[in-house]
């Protein structure tokens, strides 16, 4: 399977948009599980580019995970080709651009794992299957929010919510997004690719049976609206079953004083007659939101959409090797804003992390461990290097995410899918582990964290690479609130971890120097 993407920047009024092929949100990948993907990116603008696979488990292979970390940035008028494998994630998922602000003008799109023939999945093949990509947006360009940051400042509350690039207007001229057929039931993929808003979601007088979580299957709940956090993913089905006409799909912002609002229109192919102009009503607080995601379980009895985590189907009686509690931080000091985990804000050298430890020259880079498992009771002054775990290959490991500040938070982990076995208010404490959902959490690679709460995840670190751990509010992820987790297979071997590739693009201190040996089998 293959997919040529170009980026550029499409000057229009008012708006400044990276398009990818000449459309915004970019084209859907969609592809079937065990599929190889070759993705080849041209890199039209006029800085570095890359771009990440959100939620997508790359086997052995975080070479084409496309964070700075892991990749050197494609340089202006040039193209770099991805290779990578979807395996056993059937579900939905983004992606998007790594580098600078580049997320805020666009270049994101959905990525779309499909069932095997062979492997049946647990509900009615559907009469369609629609992607809704759902964006906080902001009225200055990329480069100036970027400036923003770079100054010190943050950059504000969004302007605008869009859905799939648009906002209906509500004046009869709108045209559909989506059209249904009458009675018959349609699979809407939501995800949201914004910058730092968790957004509500709804559909004017139809409500939603929940089936897929970013590679999970879910047992059916159906909701009358649903909070997608920053990242996430979800699949719904939908039922042509109301009065023929036009009806609202609403997006709107959550956990702000002021709600920002995005609407789309849905048309039945026979309807006559306008969306009416009464929206359906978002839900109010935080509590609310955790109440819903409590209500997210994993099906246990469907034959696909299973995480790749090995013997993980019974991770509630694996013992945990390693707790990391990772509590997220804000700094002003100096006039710089900065954020950090346990007090680390990363910033990325010139030389990828992997690409330094695939040479043998980490120590000239970054060191590692460069946190402790668990922050000191204060965290002090915020320190700004590259951060790095080292992670016991095949471990089962648990971590926490500690949110002590008043806004919402939300992770991100590539590579890997985690248990979400707990998300509670307060502060973590080893007891709260009696309350942890040990049977059916839902296996994903994106968690949310309320104002003043806590999460709790497990995973087996069975996957070799240098992986992303990061939040997905983009501000902090670009002021330094991420790390990398090192997943080093002691062999050495092809069985656990691929060579680089040979058109890997290299910079930094491994730019003139020899190829390492490459691994065997």
């Amino acid at each position: 399977m293959e997919h040529h993407i170009w980026n550029s920047v499409s000057f229009g009024s008012p708006q400044q948009v990276i398009l990818i092929n000449d459309k915004f949100p970019g084209p859907e990948i969609n592809s079937t599980s065990n599929n190889n993907l070759v993705i080849n990116v041209f890199n039209n603008l006029d800085e570095p580019f890359l771009l990440t696979w959100s939620g997508v488990q790359q086997r052995k292979n975080s070479w084409q995970e496309g964070m700075l970390g892991t990749n050197c940035p494609i340089p202006p008028g040039t193209n770099h080709t991805y290779h990578f494998q979807v395996k056993d994630q059937i579900g939905s998922f983004l992606y998007y651009p790594s580098t600078a602000l580049h997320k805020a003008s666009g270049a994101f799109g959905g990525l779309h794992i499909n069932s095997r023939l062979l492997i049946p999945v647990p509900y009615p093949d559907p009469e369609d299957d629609y992607t809704v990509i759902v964006n906080d947006w902001y009225t200055k360009s990329h480069k100036a929010l970027r400036d923003l940051l770079d100054s010190g400042r943050t950059i504000g509350r969004p302007d605008g919510v869009l859905i799939n690039g648009k906002n209906a207007k509500g004046d009869g001229k709108d045209e559909p997004l989506f059209t249904m057929k009458p009675e018959k039931t349609y699979k809407y993929r939501i995800c949201n690719a914004g910058l730092k808003t968790s957004i509500n979601f709804r559909i004017q007088g139809h409500p939603m049976k929940l089936i897929e979580m970013e590679g999970s299957h879910v047992m059916q709940n159906v909701y009358e609206s649903l909070d997608v956090h920053v990242g996430q993913c979800l699949s719904v089905l939908v039922t042509a079953n109301q009065v023929p006409k036009d009806y609202y799909m609403v997006a709107s912002t959550r956990f702000l004083k002021t709600v920002v609002t995005g609407k789309g229109i849905i048309r039945y192919t026979n309807g006559k007659g306008p969306a009416s102009l009464e929206l359906p009503e978002a839900p109010v607080g935080w509590a609310w939101s955790l109440n819903q995601f409590r209500s997210f379980r994993w099906n246990l009895t469907a034959s696909a959409a299973r995480p790749n985590p090995q013997g993980s189907y019974h991770y509630g009686s694996i013992n945990i090797t390693r707790t990391i509690k990772l509590v997220n931080s804000a700094s002003g000091a100096g006039g710089k804003l900065r954020y950090a985990i346990n007090g680390v804000s990363h910033t990325n050298p010139e030389t990828p992390l992997k690409l330094a430890e695939y040479y043998g020259i980490a120590e000239k880079v970054f060191k590692y461990d460069t946190i402790p498992d668990h922050p000191p009771a204060k965290t002090g002054e915020i320190v700004t290097q590259p951060n790095v775990l080292n992670m016991t290959f095949r471990n089962f490991v648990e971590i926490i995410f500690e949110n002590p500040e008043k806004s919402m938070q939300s992770w991100h982990l590539d590579g890997y899918s985690f248990f979400t076995v707990a998300v509670e208010p307060g502060t973590w404490t080893p007891e709260k582990r009696n309350h942890y959902n040990l049977l059916d959490a839902v296996s994903r690679t994106t968690v949310q964290v309320f104002p003043k709460s806590w999460a709790a995840i497990f995973l087996t670190f069975d996957n070799a690479g240098m992986w992303n751990l990061r939040s997905e509010l983009w501000e902090r992820t670009y002021l330094g609130q991420q790390l990398y987790m090192s997943v080093l297979s002691p062999a050495r071997s092809l069985r656990d971890e691929y060579n680089m590739p040979d058109n890997a693009l290299l910079c930094g201190l491994v730019k003139d120097m020899p190829k390492p040996q490459p691994y065997s089998v």
